[in-house]
């Protein structure tokens, strides 16, 4: 089974709001998941802390260890130390 670091939206309508969520590729994208780690708001200010926010870090890297693929956006999220591993 491939598994995937991704965002599932959720929110109102033009008020965006995303889980940061592992999943199973084949599922939806709002669909099942297996564990949420975190949160993304993209309405808050590019320097508010709390608009990329994982819940542990810890489960993260264990994702990531055992073989879990981040999309592009997360990998971004990474590079730019908005999630600090």
């Amino acid at each position: 089974m491939a598994v995937k670091i991704r965002l599932a939206r959720h929110g109102a309508k033009k008020r965006p709001f995303y889980r940061i969520v592992v999943a199973d590729a084949r599922a939806p994208r709002d669909g099942s998941f297996i564990e949420k780690l975190g949160h993304y708001d993209p309405m808050l200010s590019e320097d508010n802390k709390e608009r990329v926010k994982i819940k542990s870090i810890d489960r993260l890297k264990y994702w990531l260890s055992v073989g879990a693929q981040a999309t592009e956006k997360i990998q971004w999220f990474i590079k730019k130390g908005l999630i600090e591993i």
